[in-house]
């Protein structure tokens, strides 16, 4: 840094030439105006203005750490500077390997859209075609109240869009469907609240272990930070897999006595419509296409 500048602005601070807040401004401004003077000269500008703009806030603690102990003020700014700026590139390498690591987190869902673990049953008709099928018994009779005990038991997933074009199928109004899926929705809100806080949570705990796995890969291995930051991703996947094993235990449907007490019928009526529906579920499924 060029001699005296600093150190006049500090002196004259001293003898009440400027008050605390024109002495900050100055030591910004100069700053700002002679990134070639300072220990950082080698950064790019917009980076050195991003640094110095960080800075700024910092520059009040840096003033009254300054004790006048053989280092004259310019030099301990210079160290503050030099000091600081490594803090400022760790958390802006964080940053930048967070920002990498959620968005990456974003290609196994995409190409989820196309692939799946255990691929799907595909029925070559619109879902309320499906509904239709599902409301004719063995016998050949309509019932429609089974498909509505089955629309209530997934309810998790049931739109009220889709609620809405299906009701004539069911034989009953939009607006009694809806209600009933909002009195069943009321019954388990807790539980859904539950569901979604635990949803967020591991996927920040997927994010977490991604930008560990991230910065490991910027550490050499023989390094201490290299084993610390191993240990805590080794915790980190422990603790994913114990709160998807969780949410995997978790029941998203409504319990038949819910169900039951929503249409008015018994539960043993819904435990009945629902185990036959899985049966015609099943013929219908070995008569897809792609089976």
């Amino acid at each position: 840094m060029q001699q005296l500048i600093l150190n006049d602005f500090y002196s004259d601070y001293l003898l009440g030439h400027l008050s605390r807040s024109e002495l900050e401004g100055c030591i910004y401004t100069y700053l700002v105006n002679n990134q070639e003077k300072t220990s950082l000269n080698h950064w790019k500008h917009e980076d050195y203005d991003d640094y110095i703009s960080w800075f700024y806030p910092r520059l009040q603690k840096a003033i009254d750490s300054y004790q006048d102990v053989g280092s004259t003020f310019e030099g301990f700014i210079a160290r503050f500077l030099l000091i600081s700026s490594k803090e400022y590139r760790t958390k802006m390498t964080t940053n930048a390997i967070t920002e990498y690591s959620a968005w990456s987190a974003l290609v196994p869902d995409m190409y989820a859209m196309y692939a799946r673990e255990e691929p799907p049953v595909y029925i070559p008709n619109s879902a309320e075609d499906v509904i239709t099928k599902l409301t004719i018994d063995r016998s050949g009779r309509k019932n429609t109240r089974r498909v509505l005990t089955l629309i209530l038991k997934c309810y998790y997933y049931v739109s009220d869009d889709f609620a809405e074009k299906i009701a004539p199928k069911l034989g009953i109004k939009k607006t009694e469907l809806l209600d009933m899926l909002y009195k069943i929705r009321s019954s388990r809100q807790k539980k859904d609240d539950d569901i979604f806080l635990m949803k967020e949570g591991i996927h920040t705990q997927f994010i977490r272990c991604l930008v560990y796995e991230r910065r490991l890969s910027y550490i050499e291995e023989n390094a201490n930070a290299y084993s610390q930051l191993k240990l805590k991703l080794k915790k980190a996947r422990e603790r994913l897999e114990k709160m998807r094993k969780r949410l995997t235990s978790i029941r998203t449907e409504a319990t038949n006595k819910q169900i039951a007490e929503i249409i008015g019928i018994s539960k043993g009526t819904v435990d009945a419509s629902l185990h036959r529906l899985k049966g015609k579920w099943a013929e219908m499924s070995k008569k897809a296409v792609l089976n």
